[in-house]
């Protein structure tokens, strides 16, 4: 009798364990899946890792996140491989992306107005325009402005504005990263030493440095920027809910630079973006109304 007491125990034990396996099995099955692209812009962290946490803690969906480049990153959304994007800096620094994928996607329009990009310098350096990059200016940097990833419209635009200005004999453009490119500024900037590199708004790097664009009277890198969303085609039928959310997205430059901070001072990306939902709920919920 005990043993068939705990044969009989053990048994319902064991059933309880399969019923809540299978309820978390099917409660995982029932998220919706969506897959996010972005390049690793400091900017674009911020900006897709709060659209993650949106749509995973208030619309249930699973996240796929993809860092690439800004040409896969274009081309996943227009071939369908990817499902969204909120890093499309229009109209001048993605424009190139823009008349080669034209037709192929669904523009939500701007999440993000006021932006810019351009050279940057330290407000210590005496230039104040790209066409004041004279030799003697050149000679104290090694005749290099730190660049980005290749491929980045920002990286595009600098090779123009080389040419636009008659400096692509003597100036060299250092391919690198955003995170390599910001480490060589905040070490100059440590130094006072000289340092040009490709910049744009919102950064952190503004709040944490003294810095300046330098003026650009040719326009080569156009004027203030809007950061677009762009969804692929048939989006808006499959995940509806998904597609509401991210035509409604939309923050500021000040909100963006409050995670960028956060993260750029040691919280991750996901521990950021959480706060930054968690402290915004009235314009969170006006994005997935």
């Amino acid at each position: 009798m005990k043993f068939n007491k705990m044969t009989v125990i053990a048994a319902a034990v064991m059933a309880l364990i399969l019923v809540a396996g299978c309820s978390s099995s099917n409660n995982e099955g029932s998220k919706k899946k969506i897959t996010l692209a972005y390049v690793a812009w400091d900017s674009e962290i911020s900006s897709t890792y709060v659209v993650k946490e949106v749509l995973e803690q208030k619309l249930n969906y699973k996240v796929e996140m993809m860092q690439v480049d800004a040409g896969p990153m274009w081309a996943g959304v227009s071939d369908g491989s990817v499902d969204a994007m909120v890093a499309a800096w229009l109209p001048t620094t993605h424009a190139s992306y823009v008349a080669k994928y034209n037709g192929k996607y669904d523009d939500l329009g701007p999440n993000l107005e006021g932006t810019k990009v351009g050279l940057v310098v330290p407000q210590y350096m005496d230039v104040n325009s790209i066409e004041d990059l004279t030799d003697a200016v050149g000679a104290t940097v090694d005749h290099t402005i730190i660049g980005i990833e290749p491929g980045a419209g920002i990286m595009m635009s600098t090779e123009k504005a080389l040419n636009e200005y008659k400096l692509q004999d003597k100036w060299n453009l250092l391919e690198s990263s955003s995170a390599a490119m910001t480490q060589q500024l905040e070490k100059a900037y440590a130094d006072k030493k000289p340092i040009v590199v490709t910049g744009w708004t919102p950064h952190w790097m503004f709040a944490k440095m003294d810095l300046k664009y330098l003026e650009d009277p040719k326009n080569v890198y156009g004027g203030d920027e809007q950061i677009h969303t762009i969804a692929r085609k048939g989006l808006k039928d499959d995940l509806p809910e998904a597609y509401t959310f991210l035509d409604q997205f939309n923050w500021t430059p000040e909100d963006m630079a409050s995670v960028m901070i956060k993260i750029q001072e040691g919280e991750t990306p996901e521990a950021a973006s959480k706060a930054w939902v968690e402290q915004n709920a009235e314009k969170v919920e006006a994005w997935i109304k």
